[in-house]
């Protein structure tokens, strides 16, 4: 099965999608897609800078809000957006570590073709859940 991603409403101030994927690390790479997506078309981000970002979390969820928070705070601060992931996310006595190098460049306005300005992920819908082999989550990103 290949990881995939999907948006499922779009409201003027709310954007929510689900995610899917045969392991945490493909999962996490899918939501940090679908939140750079939604501000810019990935094909113009260059994956130029490598950046570490790291987590540690005893909530699954809550491991993956930072992460995506941690996006958002790249992307306000440095003017950093990603359009590749590499993810690893592991396990250890009831701990969630998560290790991702995101690639990607300072956002060039002339350059860039930007969407929309997510100023934050919610907890409103949230959920990172394993039916079966596969691991889904459910994002909202407030607009």
């Amino acid at each position: 099965m290949k990881p995939f991603r999907k948006y499922l409403e779009e409201h003027t101030a709310d954007i929510l999608f689900q995610a899917q994927a045969e392991t945490l690390g493909e999962l996490f790479e899918q939501c940090a897609l679908a939140v750079e997506e939604s501000q810019v078309e990935l094909d113009g981000i260059k994956p130029k800078k490598k950046t570490l970002i790291t987590g540690e979390n005893k909530n699954l969820d809550y491991l993956l809000f930072d992460f995506l928070e941690d996006l958002l705070v790249y992307k306000d601060s440095e003017q950093l957006l990603f359009s590749k992931f590499e993810v690893d996310v592991q396990e250890k006595d009831g701990v969630y570590s998560l290790s991702c190098n995101a690639y990607g460049e300072k956002l060039n306005p002339k350059k860039h073709e930007q969407k929309v300005d997510v100023k934050a992920i919610t907890m409103h819908l949230f959920e990172v859940k394993k039916e079966g082999k596969l691991w889904k989550a459910q994002v909202l990103i407030d607009i």
